[in-house]
């Protein structure tokens, strides 16, 4: 340390803390000739980065990138690099109170060995100079445009890059899309890697960047219009990148919803559950909504994880990995906000959530994955009371190939479920029913211990296919009542021995207006 404190004339000392290191700024400033000298590593910063590295965070991997890249520097003789300061034990680098101590300790050091602090954090910078330390601060570079960009094109929705693998991107609209490869060569690990530094460098240089996500194996980051995923072992076999973007953005006109369907949004719907299958555009809908919302004088806020929706600025996106359910639940009761929607509700607690927030009287549009509309409300089903059901959803919209494919209203009622006969059976009945036709589609009510979901639609139509059946065999027992009838896949059948084909030929215009009257195909059959 002391030959250290011993600067050759001209030369000057640097100390990097770890947000510098992990910006990458440090390379940038040598490279740009601003910093040259000797280069010291705190301990704390090493420490720092190994520990998040060793849980596969992604700022341990840029800081390290970063000092491998400074090493190189120095033995192109641009730079000394040196490794000095000692790490506590049991080094703990977020205390109680969100203070960095690595923050700290490089702080210290470069306040008694007179080096330059070089920091990216402004509070860093405040602190550092209320204490004397010489700072160079770097503001972070806003960064204009994405490595993206290359990938995407107006009809890309998705691009795909995993280690020893050719890149592929998915291309067209919902519902109907292809695949496609980008060249023949397989990327490399180092490739990837490389792909996934820059872009989290991205995202914490562009104003519009951020890291949703980070986790050991996983890192999800929000660039812009860009939702990117990035995995790596051990989570997943080799190092992998998923990029997703919206094709377009439309507002709630663009989907020529009926004039019915909008009254209802605007004057009666306040529980909205926005359905439909991974990749059929239930987000672009539930975003189209919030604005239409916002246009009316309401406000709004939103739930997500992570926070893709691309919205007004007047509209505040809260994410749910930065803060548990009971904070979000104590912000959004506190605001109060007209409507709030809630993206990608999974887990137990998001439904909770989202009924907490409901019976407050908040209006709720939450968008689940379902291959049907019925399974969106199932989704409700144990882990609220049946009961609770209406009063936390009334509008159920289901999205397919990007476009309203259903729309269910729902209602609690008292009556005997359909297909029961005793009057003593009478309960409550939930009713999904079609909000454009007003027909009945299914009934959900307790019967014994079980929760039953019975499609009434379906039933209806085999009993009326049953009874038109009967009316026809009636019918035709008038005119020839010793043939033998039974119906056959949507078709009467009269079996017929040769010696009654006679009496058969004079009733036959008979049997023609009975099948123009039913609708249904009459079929003879001779017999021996």
């Amino acid at each position: 340390m002391w030959l250290l404190l011993m600067k050759i004339a001209g030369e000057e000392i640097y100390i990097p803390d770890t947000n510098a290191l992990v910006e990458g700024i440090v390379s940038k400033l040598i490279e740009e000739g601003r910093v040259r000298g000797t280069i010291i590593i705190h301990g704390a910063s090493i420490a720092e980065l190994e520990y998040y590295a060793s849980r596969d965070r992604v700022v341990g991997y840029a800081g390290l990138e970063e000092i491998m890249k400074i090493r190189g520097y120095a033995l192109n003789g641009y730079v000394k690099l040196e490794f000095s300061g000692e790490t506590p034990r049991n080094i703990v680098f977020n205390d109680n109170n969100g203070i960095f101590v690595s923050d700290r300790l490089v702080r210290e050091y470069a306040y008694r060995i007179g080096a330059v602090l070089i920091t990216t954090s402004k509070i860093q910078k405040m602190i550092a100079e209320s204490l004397g330390v010489r700072t160079l601060y770097v503001e972070p570079t806003i960064i204009e445009g994405s490595i993206l960009d290359r990938f995407f094109d107006n009809e890309t929705m998705s691009v795909h890059l995993k280690e020893n693998t050719v890149p592929v991107v998915k291309k067209g609209f919902p519902g109907r899309w292809v695949y496609e490869k980008l060249g023949s060569k397989p990327l490399s690990r180092r490739e990837i890697e490389s792909i996934a530094n820059t872009l989290i460098e991205e995202a914490r240089s562009r104003s519009d960047g951020f890291i949703e996500i980070d986790r050991a194996g996983s890192t999800i980051i929000q660039l812009g219009l860009y939702r990117v995923v990035i995995t790596r072992p051990p989570l997943s076999d080799g190092w992998e990148i998923t990029v997703v973007k919206p094709l377009r953005k439309l507002k709630l006109e663009d989907y020529g919803l009926p004039r019915e369907l909008l009254d209802r949004l605007t004057n009666r719907a306040e529980g909205i559950l926005v359905a439909g299958a991974p990749g059929m555009g239930k987000t672009t809908f539930a975003q189209a909504l919030a604005e239409y919302y916002l246009k009316m004088g309401k406000i709004v806020k939103t739930i997500e994880s992570p926070r893709d929706m691309i919205l007004p600025d007047e509209i505040t996106q809260y994410s749910k990995h930065y803060a548990d359910i009971g904070e979000l639940h104590d912000i959004l009761l506190l605001s109060r906000p007209d409507y709030t929607v809630f993206d990608e509700m999974r887990s137990d607690e998001d439904f909770k959530l989202y009924a907490d927030l409901r019976l407050a009287g908040i209006g709720m549009i939450g968008v689940v994955h379902a291959t049907s509309p019925i399974d969106a409300i199932q989704r409700f089903i144990g882990r609220v009371e049946l009961g609770m059901i209406p009063s936390l959803i009334d509008t159920v919209i289901f999205i397919k190939n990007g476009y309203v494919d259903k729309v269910y209203s729902v209602e609690m009622t008292v009556k005997l479920p359909t297909g029961l006969k005793e009057a003593e059976l009478s309960r409550p009945v939930i009713e999904i029913r079609d909000y454009l036709t007003g027909e009945l589609e299914y009934e959900i009510y307790t019967f014994g211990e079980q929760t039953v979901v019975v499609p009434i639609k379906k039933r209806r139509r085999r009993r009326e296919e049953v009874s038109v059946d009967e009316k026809v065999i009636k019918e035709i027992m008038r005119f020839i009542p010793e043939a033998e009838l039974h119906s056959e896949e949507g078709c009467i059948v009269v079996s017929l021995r040769k010696d009654q084909l006679r009496k058969y030929n004079r009733v036959v215009k008979k049997l023609k207006k009975i099948e123009d009257k039913y609708n249904i195909q009459i079929r003879v059959n001779i017999v021996e």
